[in-house]
C-alpha cells in the first residue's frame, strides 16, 4: 500500500502455513514462487535447501520430534498390532479421555477390514468416559463408508452392563441410554442436554472403517442428517448428474420414469434440475427401500418403536433413503425439504465453526450488506472447483493462464477454463488451495448447507496459475492484466473487470515487471490484496510488499499475531488466518479457518476443511473490501489506503497506532461498511478478546482483553465470574476499566471432570459474557496422535527409510539412518486400520514443515531437529452433494496415501 524500498533478487522461496485439520496430506499446498518456478523449499526452519555440496557414497542420520495434536486422543485397541492395546468394549473398561478431544478410532465387524489384531474376532464396540457440558456437541465421522458403517451412543455415566446390550440398535432411550445417532451418512451427532460424567459408545454397524469422535461446543446447525432438523418429512429434493444418466434413465425421460427408477413418486421439477420426490404410502416406501437396496441392510436400523410418532418414524426413513441416494453414481445431490424461516445471520450447517467471522464483526456488517452481484472479486490462485455446491452460482468467467503444459496437469496451456483438476506430484497432495480461498471471500451462503462466505452475493472470477510445483511470476502477470481488463496474453477480455484482486500467495525476490503490472492495475481502479507470508520473518514477501498492493498479516483465534505470520514494514492490515495447533474455543477442532476444498485421494469429495496461514488472511480483507464496494461502488484503490492507515475501519491490536505485527489493526467489517455509508460515528461497544477460554486440565490463568470497538466514549465497565473456582481480576485498565484483566482458576476441591463458568462483563453500552472450560483430573491416557510411521520419501515418492514411533508425554522421537544424499521429504502418521497406507482418511498425517506446506530437505551431512506436528484429520463432507461425491469430469489421485513398511 505504501512506497516500499525493493530489494535485490533472490531465489523463491515457498512460504504457505496453512494446515489441514480435518484433511489428508494429499490436500498439501504449494506457495507461490513469484520470480521463478523451483523446487519447493522452506525458508522458516533449518530444515530447508542446503547449497553445500553433498559428498557421495556417504550416508546420514536424521532425527527430529514429532509433536501430537493439541487435542487429540488415540482409540486403545485398533487393528495395527504394532499400537499398544487396552480393550475398551465394555463399561467398566470404557478409556477415559478428555475434553473438549478429537480421537482416532478403528471399528469392525468378525472377518471384516484388513488383516490385524482384529480382524477376525470383531472390534464391535469403542467405549469411552468423559465428563460433558450441556449443549457441546459429539461428532463421529466415519472414515470410508463405502468400506464400513458406525453409530455413535451416548450412556449416562452411572451406567454398568446391566444398561442396554452393548450396540443395541433398536434401543429406545432409557435405561440409561439417553442419545444415539444411527444414520447412513458419514457423520453421527448427539448434542448433550446436561451437565456431567457420560460413556460414549462407537458402534460397527457394517463392515469396518477408521473413524474421528470429535468432542467439544455444538455449531447452531446440526452438521449433519438428523430427524430433529426441521423438514418435510417424506419428502426429498433430488438432482441427477446431467451426464450420469443409466440406460434407464436418458435425459428424454419424463419426471415419473425418473423418480420411479429411484422407487418415489415425483412431486415438482423437471429432468436437468432439482426434482422433488415423494416416499408416498407404505407400499410405495416398501418399493422405495427394496429398489434403493435399503431392506437388507437398514430395516433394523430404521424400525421404530410404537412409543414414537408416525412423523418420526417418516422422518427416519425419509433419512435413509437420502443417505441411499447418496450414495448412488448418477445423484449429484440428495437433501431433505427443509422448512427455513427469514434469518439475518447466514444458516449454513458449519458456519457455527467459523469463528473467523464474528472476530472481525461480520454479522453487524452483514445488517447492512451481504454484497452485490456487480462487484468481482478475483482469485489469482489454483484456480476454483467449479461444481463445488457452495461455489455454483457465485462464479463469473474467469481463466487459466498456466503456461507450462507439464506442470498444469490438464494437459494443455492456457485456456478458458479455471476449473482446479488438482495438483498433486506424487510427494504433495492436492491443495484445492483456490477453492478454500474463493469460498471465504464469497461462498453460497444463507442455503442451509456448508459454509458461509464474507460477501456472498458478490461475484467470483476465478483465475488459475498455480499448477503442479507452482507457478511463475508471468502467468501472474498475465492474470492480473487480465482481471484489470487489460491486453493480455489470452487475447481477450472478461465482460467485466474485477474490482478486488486476491493473491494468497508469494515469495521473496522484487520484480519490476510484476511492480509494473501491478501499478497498471491499480491505475485502472482495481484493489489488489496479497497475503504478507508465512516464514515468521520480516523480509519482505511479493507480491504483498509491493507498492500499492495491500498486505496483510495473520491473527489467530485470540487476536495475537499468527505463529508463522510475517512482521514488520510492509504490513498494512491484519485478518484472520487460523491456528491449528490449538483448540482455544473447545469446539473439538483445531482453531482453523473453514471453508470450501476437496478430497480427491479417491474419486473427488467436494468437502470443508480448516487450514491456517496468511493465504487465509487476505481474502477475509477481499470479502470486506467486496462489502465495503456494495455499499460505496466508487472506493478507490487510494480512498482504501487513506482508511486503513487512518485507522477508523480497524481494530487497534498491539501497540497503540501502527506497529510491524498488525500494522493499522484488525479488519472491522461493520466498521468499513458504516464508514462507507458516510462516516457515521460508532456508537460505543464493548469487545472482550477472546470470546472463549480453554484452560484445559493443566492451565490456571489467561488474560483477557476489554476494549472500546465503538468512536463515542465507553464507561462503567466491570467483570464477575459465576463460579467460585474462577476468579476475574483487573491487571492493567483505565479509568473506565478498558484494559487487560486475569483469570485465576482454583482446582483444590473439585471432583474430576469438566467445568465450566460464564465470566460477564458489563458496561454502560453493552454486555459481553466469555464461556470458559477446564478439566479437573489426571486422565489415565495421554495425549496422543496413535502409533505412528515416519517416513523418508525421495523426489518420486518412494518410502527409503521409515520409523516407528510410539507417543511418549505426547511427543515422538525418531532417528533415520544410513540416509544417502539427496533430496527428500518427511511425513508421518498411523495405520490403525493395519492397510499399509498412512494418511488416509481416518488416520493421523503430518509432514515436515507442515500438511499443506511439505518442504524439500537436501541432505549433505547429519540433520537434527526436524521437528514438526501430527495430528488426526477431520473433513466435513458437503451434505448437498453425493457421499461418493464422484465428479466424472475428475480422475482419483495417483497418490492418495503413503505406504509404509510392514
Amino acid at each position: 500500500m505504501r512506497h516500499r524500498t525493493a530489494g535485490p533478487p533472490t531465489r523463491i522461496r515457498d512460504s504457505i502455513m496453512e494446515t489441514v485439520f480435518l484433511n489428508k496430506l494429499y490436500r498439501s499446498i504449494t506457495w507461490l514462487f513469484i520470480a521463478l518456478l523451483l523446487t519447493v523449499v522452506s525458508a522458516c526452519s533449518s530444515g530447508g535447501d542446503d547449497d553445500e555440496e553433498p559428498v557421495e557414497d556417504e550416508t546420514y542420520t536424521l532425527s527430529g520430534t514429532i509433536n501430537a495434536g493439541a487435542s487429540d486422543v488415540a482409540d486403545s485397541d485398533v487393528n495395527d498390532p504394532n499400537a499398544n492395546y487396552a480393550a475398551n468394549d465394555t463399561f467398566s473398561a470404557a478409556q477415559s479421555i478428555p475434553n473438549p478431544a478429537t480421537l482416532g478410532g478403528y471399528v469392525n465387524l468378525p472377518n471384516s477390514g484388513e488383516p490385524g489384531r482384529s480382524m477376525s474376532s470383531g472390534d464391535i464396540s469403542d467405549r469411552f468416559a468423559v465428563s460433558l457440558l450441556a449443549g457441546q456437541s459429539i461428532n463421529l465421522t466415519v472414515a470410508d463408508t463405502d468400506l464400513g458403517d458406525a453409530d455413535l451412543y451416548l450412556y449416562e455415566g452411572t451406567c454398568t452392563e446391566s444398561c442396554y446390550a452393548s450396540c443395541d440398535f433398536e434401543a429406545e432411550l432409557g435405561n440409561g441410554l439417553v442419545g444415539k445417532s444411527v444414520t447412513e451418512g458419514e457423520l453421527e451427532t448427539i448434542t448433550v442436554s446436561a451437565n456431567g460424567n457420560y460413556f460414549i459408545e462407537v458402534c460397527a454397524w457394517d463392515g469396518a472403517s477408521n473413524y474421528t469422535l470429535a468432542i467439544g461446543q455444538a455449531a447452531s446447525s446440526a452438521p449433519s442428517l438428523t430427524a430433529d432438523a426441521d423438514f418435510v418429512p417424506g419428502e426429498v429434493i433430488v438432482k441427477f448428474k446431467e451426464n450420469g444418466f443409466t440406460a434407464q434413465q436418458t435425459p428424454s425421460h419424463t419426471l415419473e420414469s425418473l423418480a420411479a427408477s429411484v422407487g418415489l413418486k415425483p412431486l415438482a421439477g423437471t429432468p436437468g434440475r432439482q426434482i422433488l420426490m415423494s416416499l408416498g404410502d407404505a407400499g410405495q416406501q416398501t418399493i422405495a427401500r427394496t429398489t434403493l437396496g435399503l431392506n437388507k441392510k437398514t430395516s433394523q436400523k430404521t424400525k421404530l418403536k410404537t412409543a414414537q410418532t408416525a412423523e418420526q418414524q417418516l422422518k427416519q426413513e425419509t433419512l435413509a433413503v437420502i443417505s441411499a441416494l447418496r450414495k448412488r453414481a448418477d445423484v449429484l445431490y440428495a437433501e431433505p425439504n427443509y422448512i427455513r424461516q427469514a434469518l439475518v445471520t447466514p444458516n449454513d450447517s458449519y458456519y457455527a465453526y467459523q469463528w473467523h467471522y464474528p472476530q472481525i464483526n461480520l454479522p453487524d456488517a452483514w445488517d447492512i450488506t451481504t454484497g452485490s452481484s456487480n462487484v468481482i472479486v478475483s482469485v489469482i490462485d489454483t484456480g476454483v472447483l467449479l461444481n463445488h455446491p457452495d461455489m455454483v452460482g457465485q462464479l463469473i468467467g474467469g481463466y487459466d493462464f498456466i503456461s507450462n503444459p507439464s506442470i498444469a496437469v490438464d494437459g494443455d496451456g492456457i485456456d478458458s477454463n479455471p476449473d482446479d483438476p488438482g495438483d498433486s506430484d506424487g510427494t504433495r497432495p492436492s491443495s484445492f488451495h483456490g477453492t478454500h480461498v474463493a469460498g471465504t471471500v464469497a461462498a453460497a451462503s444463507n442455503n442451509g448447507s456448508g459454509v458461509a462466505g464474507i460477501a456472498w452475493q458478490s461475484k467470483i472470477m476465478p483465475m488459475r496459475v498455480l499448477g503442479r510445483g507452482g507457478g511463475t511470476s508471468y502467468d501472474i502477470n498475465q492474470s492480473i492484466l487480465y482481471s484489470a481488463q487489460l491486453a493480455n496474453d489470452s487475447n481477450t477480455l472478461p465482460p467485466q473487470k474485477a474490482d478486488i484482486i486476491n493473491m494468497s500467495l508469494g515469495g521473496a525476490g522484487f520484480s519490476q515487471a510484476d511492480q509494473d503490472v501491478i501499478t497498471q492495475a491499480r491505475n485502472a481502479g482495481v484493489i489488489i490484496i496479497a497475503a504478507a507470508g508465512n516464514e515468521n520473518t520480516s523480509s519482505l514477501s511479493y507480491p504483498a510488499s509491493y507498492d500499492g498492493v495491500v498486505s496483510v498479516s495473520a491473527v489467530g483465534f485470540d487476536k495475537s499475531k499468527a505463529s508463522y505470520s510475517n512482521y514488520g514494514t510492509a504490513i498494512d492490515i491484519a485478518a484472520p488466518g487460523g491456528e491449528t495447533s490449538v483448540d482455544l474455543n473447545a469446539d473439538g477442532y483445531a482453531d482453523g479457518v473453514l471453508s470450501t476444498a476437496a478430497d480427491d485421494s479417491n474419486n473427488l469429495q467436494y468437502n470443508y476443511v480448516f487450514y491456517q496461514g496468511t493465504s487465509m488472511a487476505a481474502p477475509h480483507m477481499a470479502g470486506v473490501v467486496a462489502l465495503m464496494k456494495a455499499v460505496e461502488s466508487t472506493l478507490t484503490p487510494s480512498q482504501l489506503d487513506t482508511l486503513i492507515a487512518s485507522g477508523m475501519i480497524t481494530e487497534d491490536l498491539g501497540t497503540a497506532g501502527r506497529d510491524d505485527l498488525f500494522g493499522h489493526g484488525l479488519i472491522d467489517a461493520y466498521k468499513a461498511v458504516t464508514e462507507m455509508q458516510g462516516g457515521i460515528t460508532l456508537p460505543a461497544h464493548l469487545d472482550v478478546t477472546p470470546a472463549t477460554v480453554n484452560l484445559g486440565s493443566l492451565q490456571s490463568s489467561k488474560t483477557l482483553l476489554a476494549s472500546n470497538s465503538g468512536e463515542d466514549a465507553l464507561t462503567g465497565v466491570t467483570a464477575a465470574s459465576n463460579q467460585t473456582w474462577l476468579t476475574v481480576s483487573p491487571t492493567q485498565v483505565d479509568g473506565n476499566g478498558l484494559g487487560s484483566y486475569t483469570l485465576t482458576a482454583n482446582r483444590t476441591g473439585l471432583a474430576d471432570g469438566t467445568y465450566s463458568a460464564d465470566v460477564t462483563f458489563s458496561s454502560a453500552a453493552n454486555t459481553v459474557t466469555v464461556k470458559v472450560f477446564m478439566q479437573v483430573g489426571t486422565l489415565s491416557t495421554e495425549n496422543s496422535s496413535g502409533f505412528i510411521y515416519v517416513l523418508l520419501l525421495d523426489q518420486n515418492g518412494n518410502n527409503v527409510g521409515q520409523a516407528n514411533v510410539a507417543v511418549s508425554s505426547g511427543q515422538y522421537a525418531y532417528s533415520l539412518s544410513d540416509v544417502s544424499a539427496g533430496t527428500y521429504t518427511l511425513v508421518a502418521g498411523s495405520d490403525i486400520d493395519n492397510d499399509n497406507l498412512i494418511c488416509d482418511r481416518g488416520e493421523s498425517c503430518g509432514a515436515y514443515l507442515t500438511l499443506d506446506n511439505v518442504s524439500r530437505i537436501t541432505i549433505a551431512g547429519d540433520r537434527s531437529s526436524l521437528n514438526f506436528g501430527v495430528q488426526h484429520q477431520s473433513s466435513i463432507l458437503a451434505e448437498s452433494a453425493s457421499s461418493t461425491g464422484q465428479d466424472t469430469a475428475k480422475q482419483p489421485s495417483t497418490h492418495p496415501a503413503y505406504r509404509r513398511k510392514p
